[in-house]
């Protein structure tokens, strides 16, 4: 289905350095990047571009967007968020999404990771000494940075800075010109290893996913769409919030399935029961 195909990465941000090696070693396409087509009307970390929709609406606007302006009909393309983790107290979350578009074929494949594995943080500072802690703190100079007068303005803003003595003269411009400065950890694919990995992950899993293939219609991208809780204890035999079992379907032909104990373990340890330990 794939294999000779061109296979657009719909990015400015350099995310095919590890999206394009993993698809054309195992889909055998080949990659390539349209750089007239700006990925940031989309929505900007920094803020001067609001994402107006959610982060798989917009992966799939970019996806359809970018056919339209290559004419090209296979297409992936990624979009992250960053945010307090829903759960994990103090915890910051990186959420990405990524999605393989197929015009040709009329397929979409969509896979979602969610790491912890981030170094998302922003400060207001005021002197030098809590800029250069700020950076040491979040593994500058190998992640970029930004400086801006504050966390809200969009009026001037240096974005990638990626070595100290531009560092310290972009503060000093900073300090001024307005009197304060913000510094944050710069987001973008290109200027951050740390997402830039979480990226490589998700697109190990989307390839997982595509060479999982719908038991009626063979169509690629046989995946899991829900769980159901309900795994018993092991002690009273009373349902628990663990997962009983996992709902796969396939999004060409409809085909569902269940499986269950997908975990390997027909009971729950008292420890996460409801009942035994309230």
């Amino acid at each position: 289905m794939f294999k000779g195909r061109r296979l657009l990465v719909a990015t400015n941000h350099g995310k095919e350095q590890v999206i394009a090696p993993i698809l054309e070693r195992v889909l055998g396409v080949h990659c390539l990047v349209d750089d007239s087509f700006n990925t940031d009307q989309f929505g900007t970390f920094t803020g001067e571009m609001e994402r107006k929709d959610n982060a798989l609406d917009t992966v799939r606007s970019k996806c359809r967007k970018a056919m339209e302006h290559t004419g090209l009909d296979l297409v992936v393309a990624s979009e992250g968020s960053f945010g307090a983790h829903p759960t994990i107290f103090f915890a910051k979350l990186n959420e990405e999404f990524l999605l393989l578009v197929d015009a040709k074929n009329g397929l979409e494949v969509s896979v979602r990771e969610w790491s912890l594995e981030t170094n998302l943080d922003g400060k207001q500072v005021s002197s030098v000494a809590e800029l250069f802690e700020f950076a040491n703190r979040v593994q500058f100079p190998s992640h970029a940075l930004i400086l801006r007068k504050s966390a809200t303005d969009m009026q001037e803003i240096e974005k990638g800075i990626l070595d100290w003595a531009k560092l310290g003269e972009s503060f000093l411009y900073f300090m001024q010109q307005f009197g304060s400065v913000y510094v944050e950890t710069d987001m973008r694919a290109m200027c951050n290893p740390s997402r830039m990995r979480v990226i490589e992950k998700t697109t190990f899993q989307l390839v997982e996913k595509i060479q999982s293939l719908c038991p009626t219609c063979a169509a690629p991208g046989f995946g899991c769409v829900g769980a159901t809780p309900g795994l018993p204890c092991e002690m009273c035999n009373m349902p628990t919030n663990s997962v009983l079992s996992l709902t796969y379907s396939c999004l060409k032909c409809g085909e569902t399935s269940e499986k269950k104990y997908p975990n390997d373990k027909r009971y729950e340890d008292p420890t996460y029961c409801n009942w035994c330990n309230p």
